[in-house]
């Protein structure tokens, strides 16, 4: 049913991302499916006077950090033998996501959700925009101690 599925990582949290892979990996030991890892570094909008900001080489810097820590969370939460080729993509969140999706010809997306908040209800997080534009199916990893409510004003983990 499911040979190739994708695992969008926020490295930023990476505690948030381990229902997410330990979801990706039981499917992929359940299906024989490959596993295929990536991690966004988001586009700040780095226009020419935005990015005299930021020190020189910093998109360099930030992809080698991002290649680094993906590796780091690889090899502790996928097989080697569940592992297809592992994703740094630049640029919007959501966008690179179906990009890369594409790319592989990904057959389901497994993703991690923040806790929505008022913030996401108006702008939309990127997980609500990958399963309203993915071309496959989309599971959605919650961790199991984040509640969901409109009354609960806890503070998301990011």
């Amino acid at each position: 049913m499911y040979e190739r599925i994708l695992l969008p990582l926020d490295l930023s949290s990476p505690e948030s991302q381990t229902k997410a892979a330990e979801t990706a990996v039981t499917l992929a030991k359940g299906f024989s499916a490959r596993v295929y890892p990536m991690t966004v570094i988001p586009d700040y909008g780095l226009s020419r006077v935005i990015g005299a900001y930021f020190p020189i080489g910093f998109e360099e810097m930030a992809e080698t950090d991002a290649r680094n820590a993906l590796s780091d969370f690889v090899a502790q939460e996928i097989p080697a033998d569940l592992l297809g080729t592992r994703f740094v993509a630049h640029g919007t969140i959501y966008q690179e996501i179906l990009a890369v999706a594409d790319q592989v010809g990904a057959d389901l997306i497994v993703m991690a959700s923040h806790r929505p908040e008022l913030q996401h209800y108006l702008l939309g997080p990127n997980a609500a925009r990958v399963v309203r534009h993915a071309k496959c199916s989309v599971f959605i990893a919650r961790r199991d101690e984040e509640p969901v409510g409109r009354g609960d004003t806890t503070a998301a983990t990011h």
